[in-house]
């Protein structure tokens, strides 16, 4: 299975939790494959640096973990009423590493287990500038890696977006002014206006749009990633300040 863009497979209004339970085939698969998409980079880091494992054994587990996933029914046990939908994959991850530790068993590439294709090499140079702080513990770097994800497939919602309606200048002044690593160094409307031969007033209108369509794209995302609407309106309104539609 190929790393999934959740804007290809859009999935109806209501929770995941319910998508993944329906009884359509495809509308189940297409749940499935969105939140594998977006948890499994935050579950390979998590057991990465939570259980100290090497590259290859954390890559295996991983792909284990979401073919169990993707195969059997492994969110049947999930009961949205204990705790978010990251924390129960998290938990059920941790569970499947000590299970297979308790069994002194570990996968063997290229052996019967289902595989499924991610993007390991990505996921390895963001791992090499991770430094946790003593300050740091896993559940709450495994919050973080959640939201990276969470940012990361919204903005290629909004590329996608803005690629089919010849937009992506909006992206691109959005990106140099409000994604620049240095947030002390932006460059001034003006500036921008120079280096993309627009109008001050183009700046400020293409600043404007892609902001409010990279929220509602963040929202969008949102609402793939948890597990219930009241998940998703909590998440927005710590995310946002705000009650989403």
């Amino acid at each position: 299975m190929e790393e999934v863009v959740a804007d290809k497979f859009p999935l109806t209004r209501h929770s995941i939790l319910a998508a993944v339970q329906s009884d359509d085939p495809a509308e189940k698969s297409r749940a499935l494959e969105t939140i594998t998409a977006a948890y499994w980079k935050p579950i390979y880091k998590h057991l990465r640096l939570r259980w100290e494992l090497n590259s290859a054994d954390a890559q295996d587990l991983t792909q284990e973990f979401f073919a169990r996933l993707i195969e059997k029914d492994f969110l049947a046990g999930y009961d949205s009423g204990k705790g978010r939908l990251r924390t129960f994959l998290r938990t059920c991850a941790d569970r499947l590493f000590l299970k297979q530790s308790r069994d002194a068993h570990r996968l063997k590439r290229g052996g019967d287990n289902s595989h499924v294709e991610l993007d390991f090499e990505t996921a390895e140079r963001e791992l090499a500038h991770t430094a946790l702080s003593s300050a740091d513990n896993f559940e709450q770097y495994f919050e973080r890696e959640c939201l990276r994800s969470l940012f990361a497939l919204a903005l290629e919602r909004l590329r996608s977006k803005y690629d089919v309606a010849g937009k992506l200048v909006y992206l691109a002044v959005f990106e140099r002014y409000n994604l620049t690593e240095d947030q002390d160094s932006h460059p001034t409307y003006a500036q921008l206006a120079a280096e993309f031969h627009l109008s001050p007033s183009d700046v400020t209108n293409y600043l404007s749009s892609a902001r409010r369509d990279f929220r509602q794209c963040v929202l969008d995302q949102l609402r793939d990633m948890t597990a219930t609407e009241e998940e998703f309106q909590a998440e927005a309104r710590a995310l946002l300040g705000a009650t989403a539609k």
